[in-house]
């Protein structure tokens, strides 16, 4: 077991996320990066929005709708389809991580949808050892969500959904940690996602066809996860993404997307302590509340605004289609220096014959030396149509 590989598990056993937990100074004080459990909750799982710097709040609507916003589930285009994705993970560290996810929908309506996801993240192998560096076992950690969606168009223009997952997080399953009495133990929680879609499609743009779309959603609410006996628990990913994409056709075989996502995570910031550890601005993470660190997380930074401010992050992105059989994409995402660092380009290809597409996409960091890089991301879609003896009624025009 390499030394990399050690310290990872170690990393993950005390709840930080893959991230680097970099420290900075923000109005004369230190702060660090803000960290949540079950980060893989953030990972883009699908190779389409993993080509666009992980924009997908607002692009159309596809299987992989059930994990970017579950508004807009209720504009596909399909009766019923899947999604396979796959992506080997920090490669740059280790061989054996990896994120997977299954997506399904139907269309029960002609106005309705649910659908389906099930995402499992693999964390290879480990191996625990003693202070004295004697082996103890070795342990294959993993994490994964399960859920279900419904979303319903309520006018010809908007949707809204509704998601619920179960999420478990076993990173070093029933063990005791050496020097101490504290037994560490799987994590799990229920969580939900609402999401809003709005669709315009009958615009036109320089005498051509064009459309607009907006999408909103708040991903993982639910509670607080713990990893061990005693009552240390911790916030999951709430986050909030908007989304605005605009769709021109260029001519008659071609048409192009532009499409901006933001985030911001909706935890309490990290807060400021003096040295002898006491908070002296800002929240405990440890004693807020679910709800209380969700309506709190817009103005509780220490920083004050203009560190609210470094909290969002943005995903601008294009995608070329040609006769919508091929696309090409690209992509960046930007995370502020003071909180992760997070800056890449994404590129992508995108192929569509009948009811089968395939979705690949590249990650280049900005950064050298960053675990990121050279990721890929794999999406295999499944979509069909099923045959109608009439058309249900439509919603009347707003």
């Amino acid at each position: 077991m390499s030394v990399k590989k050690i310290t990872l598990a170690l990393f993950i056993l005390f709840g930080a996320s893959f991230s680097a937990i970099a420290q900075f100074s923000i109005g004369g004080y230190q702060n660090a990066v803000i960290t949540t459990a079950v980060p893989f909750l953030t990972i883009a799982p699908d190779a389409r929005s993993g080509g666009m710097g992980d924009a997908g709040a607002a692009i159309t609507a596809d299987a992989n709708s059930v994990y970017w916003n579950v508004g807009k589930l209720a504009f596909v285009n399909k009766d019923y389809g899947a999604a396979i994705s796959y992506t080997p993970w920090l490669r740059k560290l280790v061989n054996d991580m990896s994120l997977a996810q299954l997506s399904g929908y139907t269309k029960i309506r002609k106005n309705e949808a649910i659908g389906i996801t099930f995402t499992y993240f693999k964390l290879g192998e480990i191996q625990f050892t003693d202070q004295t560096g004697a082996k103890l076992q070795t342990y294959r950690p993993n994490e994964f969500s399960v859920g279900a969606v419904y979303s319903r168009k309520m006018t010809n223009k908007w949707s809204v959904g509704l998601g619920l997952k179960y999420i478990r997080s076993d990173l070093a399953g029933n063990v005791t940690i050496p020097g101490s009495n504290t037994v560490a133990k799987p994590a799990s929680t229920a969580a939900a996602d609402i999401g809003v879609y709005h669709l315009n499609d009958k615009l036109t743009l320089a005498g051509r066809p064009a459309q607009f779309s907006f999408g909103g959603t708040i991903q993982n609410i639910g509670g607080k996860v713990t990893y061990t006996d005693n009552d240390q628990r911790e916030f999951i990913p709430t986050n909030l993404k908007l989304g605005v994409a605009g769709t021109i056709e260029a001519d008659q075989f071609s048409k192009i997307v532009l499409t901006v996502d933001i985030n911001k995570l909706m935890v309490p910031s990290t807060p400021q302590r003096d040295s002898t550890g006491a908070i002296v601005k800002g929240k405990d993470p440890k004693t807020t509340g679910v709800l209380a660190g969700m309506l709190g997380s817009f103005g509780d930074a220490p920083g004050g605004f203009k560190e609210e401010l470094q909290e969002i992050s943005f995903s601008p992105a294009a995608e070329y289609w040609y006769n919508d059989l091929f696309a090409v994409r690209a992509g960046y995402h930007y995370e502020n220096a003071n909180k992760g660092n997070r800056k890449f380009v994404t590129l992508g290809l995108g192929l569509r014959y009948n009811v089968f597409g395939l979705d690949f996409a590249y990650l280049i960091p900005v950064a050298q030396s960053n675990p990121l890089a050279e990721t890929l991301r794999f999406t295999l879609h499944f979509d069909f149509e099923k045959k109608k003896a009439s058309s249900a009624p439509t919603i009347e025009e707003e």
